[in-house]
């Protein structure tokens, strides 16, 4: 195990991967991360509901000492923003190929405004026993349409074993509205992947600019911190070195 070093006043990096995927998503960030001697956790992300996930949330980011930079990906990028807002401790927000909606908005209703995400058709319906005991509705992706919705820039291996082990979203992840958006108070910064087809390159961009994040594009599919993760990890450390510099002078 590699031992990290933290650099004093620096805050903690809590990773949010999204719909259809795990915390091994974020590896290739995490040992980046690590090798600079940031401290960072990669929480699951429970998938079943925005409301009841984005309050997990916020219950994790209390509970992580120091200040926060919460880095979401995809769906994950709309946990982190209202989780933000209920916890006390979170600094800046990063989102990676990732949702930012405002509140009141709900995923299923923007992302069928993109014209770049191909991800709609490709979702299969299951059903699964609801907190009430009563059937509810989750979604996985075909995995036959799995590399070219979500992962087009892997070798067909690889998105093979990420089909296979994919994460079902409850329905309503995509129909639940969003919570107040801390975005609007906190410093923000945007991976855009270009070739993005399952959140869309353009809701993502869209988003980003209007939570003024500082947007780095980055030639790529959605799963852009497994293909790119140099590229993620540097927008990371660049929020870090920000949130610190404040820190410092706060």
């Amino acid at each position: 195990m590699t031992h990290v070093t933290p650099v004093a006043g620096q805050p903690t990096v809590v990773l949010v991967h999204g719909a259809f995927a795990d915390s091994s998503s974020w590896s290739g960030v995490i040992e980046r991360l690590q090798a600079k001697g940031v401290v960072v956790t990669a929480p699951a992300n429970p998938l079943r509901g925005l409301a009841s996930d984005s309050a997990y949330l916020a219950s994790v980011l209390d509970q992580t000492p120091g200040p926060v930079i919460a880095v979401g990906h995809s769906y994950g990028g709309a946990v982190i923003s209202s989780a933000a807002h209920q916890a006390t401790n979170v600094v800046g927000l990063v989102f990676v190929a990732a949702f930012a909606p405002d509140e009141g908005e709900i995923l299923g209703e923007v992302a069928a405004e993109s014209k770049d995400s191909i991800l709609m058709p490709a979702l299969v319906p299951h059903q699964y026993p609801g907190p009430d005991g009563q059937p509810a509705v989750e979604f996985l992706i075909d995995p036959a349409k799995f590399r070219d919705a979500f992962a087009a820039d892997l070798p067909p291996g690889a998105s093979s074993v990420l089909a296979a082990t994919q994460r079902p979203v409850a329905e309503r992840g995509f129909s639940d509205p969003a919570g107040t958006a801390a975005w609007w108070d906190l410093p923000c910064w945007a991976v855009v992947a270009t070739s993005d087809r399952a959140a869309g390159r353009d809701v993502t961009w869209a988003m980003a600019e209007r939570a003024r994040a500082a947007i780095t594009e980055v030639e790529s599919s959605h799963v852009v911190m497994i293909s790119q993760p140099q590229a993620v990890a540097q927008v990371i450390l660049d929020a870090v070195a920000a949130a610190s510099q404040t820190l410092t002078h706060a």
